[in-house]
Parts: C-alpha cells; sequence; structure tokens
C-alpha cells in the first residue's frame, strides 16, 4: 500500500518577476509525497493560470487519485488517468522519485539514459524599461546566457540597449505570446540583429498560424503552442524549436517522449521550467541532457530555495543529491 499526501508552498521571488502577461512576488506550488514501504518519493507542481490552472484545482485533481496511488497505480496508468498538466506533473515525479529509492538506481538510468551531467542553463531578465534591463544584462554580463522577456512596446529599444551592454552574450528571447502579427517581421530582424540566437512563442497560440508564411530570421520556439505529443506535428513549418516543460507535459514520463518525438521530427529542442524550487527543476535535468538550450533558473529567482536544493555554479546546474530527489 501507497500513500499520498500534499501541500502548497509558497517561495519568495527574490524582487519582482515580471513578462509580459503580468508580475508576481512568490512562487506558489504544490509538493506531492508518495510513501511506499516506508520511503518516500517528492514531486513538486506550479498551478498556472494561463493554462486555466489553480492551485486549488490542482489539489483536487490531485487528491481525487488517492485511492488509486493506495491502490498501487503506476507512471504508465496515470499517463491515461489524468490529463497533462500540473497535478499529473507532481504525481509522476514522485513516482519517478519513489521508484528510484526503492531500486537504488537514479532515474536516468531507470530511463536507460547515461548518469545525468551538469548542463548550462539560461538566467532570466524580466521585463523592464530598456535601461533597467541593459543594467540588469550587465550585472549578469558573467552568465553566458540571458533569457529576456520582452512582449510589450519599445522591445526593439530593449533588444539595443540590452546588447550594447553585454556584446558577447548569448541571449535568447520570451515574447509569451506578447508580439502582434503586424510587427513580427520588424521584431524578428531586431532580434537577428542583436544576434539573438532563439525567440519563443512570439505571437499567441491562436495567431502562431501566421508563422508558416514568415521567412523566420531567426528560430522561433514553441512554449505556449505545445504541452505533450498530441499536436506536435502540426507545427512543423511554423516552428523551429519546443519548449519542453514539465508542467506543461505532465510529468518526466511525457517530457522525455515529448523531447525524443520533438527531435525525431526535427524539432531543436529547449527545456524549461515554471518559476519553483529545486524539486521542480530537478527531474527536468534528465530531459536538460539532450536539449540545445536549457533554462532551469527558477531557484535562483527566489529569495529562498528548499533545503536541500540544486548545486549552481554560476551558470552550470548540477544533477541532484539523491536527498532531494531521484
Amino acid at each position: 500500500m501507497a500513500s499520498l499526501t500534499l501541500s502548497i508552498q509558497r517561495f519568495p521571488i527574490a524582487g519582482t518577476f515580471t513578462i509580459a502577461r503580468g508580475s508576481k512576488t512568490e512562487a506558489v506550488v504544490v509538493e506531492v509525497h508518495i510513501t511506499a514501504d516506508g520511503i518516500t518519493g517528492r514531486g513538486e507542481c506550479v498551478p498556472y493560470a494561463r493554462y486555466g490552472e489553480t492551485v486549488d484545482g490542482v489539489v483536487a485533481a490531485i487528491e481525487a487519485l488517492a485511492p488509486d496511488i493506495a491502490a498501487g497505480m503506476g507512471r504508465e496508468t496515470l499517463q491515461h488517468r489524468m490529463p497533462a498538466g500540473a497535478a499529473r506533473n507532481a504525481i509522476d515525479c514522485a513516482l519517478w522519485d519513489l521508484e528510484a529509492k526503492r531500486s537504488g538506481m537514479g532515474c536516468a538510468e531507470l530511463a536507460g539514459l547515461p548518469a545525468l551531467r551538469p548542463v548550462t542553463t539560461a538566467y532570466t531578465l524580466s521585463l523592464d524599461t530598456p535601461e533597467a534591463m541593459a543594467r540588469a544584462a550587465a550585472a549578469a554580463a558573467d552568465r553566458p546566457l540571458l533569457k529576456l522577456k520582452l512582449g510589450a512596446p519599445g522591445d526593439r529599444e530593449r533588444l539595443s540597449a540590452i546588447r550594447a551592454a553585454v556584446p558577447d552574450a548569448r541571449l535568447i528571447v520570451d515574447a509569451n505570446e506578447g508580439w502582434k502579427s503586424p510587427d513580427l517581421p520588424f521584431l524578428l530582424e531586431a532580434c537577428a540583429k542583436a544576434r539573438v540566437e532563439l525567440v519563443e512563442q512570439p505571437l499567441p497560440v491562436d495567431a502562431d498560424q501566421r508563422l508558416e508564411r514568415l521567412e523566420r530570421p531567426v528560430p522561433v520556439c514553441a512554449d505556449e503552442s505545445v504541452h505533450d505529443r498530441s499536436g506536435l506535428a502540426d507545427l512543423r513549418g511554423r516552428y523551429d524549436a519546443v519548449n519542453v516543460k514539465l508542467d506543461k507535459a505532465g510529468g518526466l514520463t511525457e517530457a522525455l517522449a515529448l523531447a525524443e518525438a520533438a527531435h525525431g521530427l526535427g524539432f531543436d529542442v529547449m527545456v524549461g521550467c515554471m518559476l519553483a524550487s529545486s524539486l521542480a527543476m530537478a527531474p527536468a535535468l534528465v530531459v536538460a541532457q539532450r536539449a540545445r538550450w536549457v533554462d532551469l533558473d527558477g531557484p535562483l529567482l527566489l529569495a529562498r530555495d528548499r533545503t536541500p536544493g540544486l548545486r549552481y555554479d554560476g551558470a552550470l546546474v548540477f544533477p541532484p543529491a539523491a536527498e532531494l530527489w531521484g
């Protein structure tokens, strides 16, 4: 018999985190524990309003599966019992962690993958004025890959100011659906001029068909437009890459399958995250091993992380200790 418990955790953000859709000062996560034979596996998810999720709704969905967990439901059955999303992510990652701890094998080994290695993560700069973002970029100049939150009037000025502040940094852009179709050619050209190497989700999901008819001087990555494998093939011609996030995919199980399918269809892969603690980042590191871009800086943006947390050394993030996950 297994038992499931959960709790709501709040982590203050270091300052304010701003994207095109708004600002926040704390990360609210749901932590799941699944215990069997005296061993506990843990998972963490972020209910995300953009996808119609609430903390209460996610908690209710997880609690509804407690009898199935008690009866021994595994990850494959979970895939069919719950839709992709935050609730399934927390349960799935807890089941991976439990299996690893019961077997004495790491999750990478369970997945048939080589041992995890450190990867370089992007560091995110919140949307702000051109001057403020340039100062933030200069302060982070020792990080080789910066992710710029854009999606508001003045983005071309932001790009120019940031590139002048950090002439050698690699840059990626996330517009969070904030650009409009008529402006897209000019904004992509500004990105190309600023030597941006990837642009995430420039248009709203219901307008991204415009990308099929557009010459893209910078590769474009689907974020809000892709959650799991369903519909992935329809994105060919619109996007050059996909952003795999465990909260969207509904766990590590689907995220690994999504990344594999994306590679098979010729997409580059980015691994991203919601704003959360190290417990949410740790499973994503399994998928990140084959990703071209990694954006797992969530704990770096918090005023405090959980203990133990992931080890960050500059832009390098290291595999989790068993005490944390996996």
